[in-house]
């Protein structure tokens, strides 16, 4: 008699293969490739830092000493990569009538039904990573269970200080919305020191980004100009991922799309401002499983795995993640208000 879940095609390899596999609604934020990904066979990641100082240096007479410049330190910070895990079942009675006795084509039919569990799962996994990683760009990044990782304790650095974009305020000097936005370019770049950086962008929640979009100075920008339709059509990034996006003072503010129980990713009243293209600024770091055949493997971003019920009945069906998301530089994320 043919036993299906004993069959190769449901080995670790061959569902764990089966998920990654699997079509799913990408992130805003895995569409832009902000994240560089890699894996490790360990569960835990250090991080090494090496503050490179810069001093002035004074003229000194030939042949005699120069400045002395103090020596750079390191320091080895730890992460614990979290586990993120689903526990299903399927039933035999979920798979009676679909397999004819000792007929080997009734796998399809049943993988078919795995396939189709492990997607919705798949589809969890991945609004969780986007979860992770909105996290990242705002710096504290909060999971299901309430708790929570502080990039800025965990690099013992303080957060630039809250921009107040005052997007209320009806008699605003002109220009000063415009000002506002170039320093926090500004910070940034003070921040990142020699690194490069391609552009500014911020992802915004509903009422600021609506009333930025108002603002009287944000409105003289496009009126007159070609760039007036993005007042009337939607903005510059219509691709369904996002709710619209434009460009103003030097940053793209983008209305992020996505929320989870009826609570959306950024607060509806704030701004989350961040470098694009920044040399492995934002991470993503896979783990390998807690299963006796992915001990000391390198992670990736999915795996699954079922094993039978000691009753005979079904089998157990799980989908799980060992992935963390961080920032390298934390106090770059500047964080802004409507008011």
């Amino acid at each position: 008699m043919l036993d299906i879940f004993r069959s190769d095609a449901f080995s670790v390899v061959s569902l764990t293969d089966a998920i990654n596999a699997l079509d799913f609604v990408p992130g805003r934020i895995d569409e832009m490739g902000l994240f560089a990904s890699s894996s490790v066979n360990t569960i835990s990641i250090a991080i090494e830092e090496k503050d490179g100082i810069l001093v002035l240096v004074s003229p000194s007479p030939r042949g005699g000493p120069g400045a002395t410049v103090e020596k750079s330190k390191r320091r080895l910070r730890s992460l614990t990569v979290p586990h993120f895990e689903i526990n299903d079942a399927i039933m035999a009675e979920e798979v009676q009538g679909v397999r004819a006795w000792g007929q080997e084509t009734a796998l399809e039919t049943v993988q078919d039904k795995v396939a189709e569990r492990g997607m919705i799962h798949s589809q969890s996994m991945e609004a969780t990573r986007e979860f992770s990683r909105i996290g990242a760009i705002k710096g504290v990044i909060t999971y299901a269970d309430a708790s929570e990782l502080n990039l800025f304790t965990s690099f013992e650095v303080s957060q630039l200080t809250e921009v107040d974009f005052d997007l209320d305020n009806a008699s605003a000097g002109s220009g000063a919305l415009r000002k506002k936005c170039a320093a926090q370019t500004r910070a940034i770049a003070v921040e990142l020191g020699g690194l490069p950086f391609s552009e500014v962008r911020a992802f915004c929640g509903d009422n600021f980004f609506d009333d930025l979009l108002a603002h009287p100075e944000v409105r003289e920008t496009f009126i007159g100009w070609n760039e007036a339709k993005i007042l009337r059509e939607g903005y510059i990034e219509k691709n369904g991922k996002s709710y619209g996006a434009f460009e103003f003072g030097g940053i793209v503010w983008e209305n992020y799309r996505g929320s989870v129980g009826g609570t959306g990713y950024i607060n509806t009243d704030k701004c989350h401002i961040y470098p694009v293209g920044v040399p492995n600024l934002f991470r993503s770091v896979m783990a390998p499983a807690d299963y006796i055949e992915t001990v000391n493997t390198m992670g990736q971003r999915l795996y699954a795995k079922q094993y039978p019920m000691p009753n005979g009945k079904g089998v157990h069906l799980d989908v799980q993640m060992n992935s963390i998301e961080y920032c390298t530089r934390p106090r770059v994320l500047i964080k802004g208000k409507r008011t």
